[in-house]
């Protein structure tokens, strides 16, 4: 199986592993109906941490209102008689008004916040923007990996093979390419020379000529070797 490092802008998003005989007309809907279904986990992720917060939402129509214009409205939450927290509720009133303040006990919040948790650790990085399955295209080395063709097209026919592809909707024109170095590679060698010229700022400012001493710098230091009286000690030992 081909592995898919799949990727939106820079962002990884999730893998994806495909025989390379995959046909890519189907490779690409795929790939979007992941990444489409890895946004509503987030979303419903979302919606889940108010609900433990404030229990569940309003009707529409009572969503921003107060109190007293719900009571002169003559309006009713026919859903928070149906809708009891399992082993009852604590009362946390919502300031945005979304929710009707009847939160799941603490036992029943750490249930879930711990599937929340878990579900964020599944999907680990999601993108922000749904893609139709029909417009969804996939990106390779800077070419558009085309519906016509299968996988193995571009890739070869090793079935070991991990390729980062990004997924892009039609008509927004090509991703930007893979950095030729990788962003810690890239800090690395920032700071390196930047302690290079550190280096060579500290000689001019003390102007150092500590150099002469070094054996590099001694003029007779090569005739010495010739003659074999490199390292002579004078003197008792």
């Amino acid at each position: 199986m081909v592995r898919l490092h799949v990727k939106r802008g820079g962002e990884s998003q999730f893998l994806l592993e495909a025989p390379g005989s995959a046909r890519l007309a189907e490779l690409a809907p795929l790939a979007a109906r992941i990444h489409n279904g890895r946004l509503k986990v987030q979303r419903l992720c979302s919606e889940m941490e108010e609900l433990a917060e404030h229990g569940i939402s309003l009707p529409y129509n009572m969503q921003g209102l107060t109190d007293e214009q719900i009571e002169e409205l003559k309006l009713k939450d026919e859903w928070a008689e149906k809708c009891v927290p399992s082993g009852g509720s604590v009362f946390r009133k919502d300031e945005m008004g979304r929710r009707n303040g009847f939160a799941p006990n603490e036992k029943m919040q750490q249930v879930i916040k711990k599937t929340i948790e878990e579900a964020k650790a599944l999907i680990s990085k999601a993108g922000l923007e749904v893609i139709k399955e029909s417009e969804a295209q996939l990106w390779w080395a800077g070419k558009q990996l085309e519906e016509t063709k299968l996988l193995s097209d571009y890739v070869g026919k090793n079935e070991k093979t991990t390729i980062i592809v990004k997924i892009q909707k039609k008509g927004q024109g090509a991703p930007g390419r893979e950095p030729v170095i990788s962003h810690e590679e890239q800090k690395e060698m920032m700071l390196y020379y930047y302690r290079k010229q550190e280096e060579l700022k500290k000689l001019e400012e003390e102007d150092d000529d500590s150099f002469l001493n070094a054996e590099w710098a001694d003029n007779h230091a090569l005739k010495r070797q010739f003659h074999g009286v490199k390292d002579i000690k004078w003197g008792p030992r």
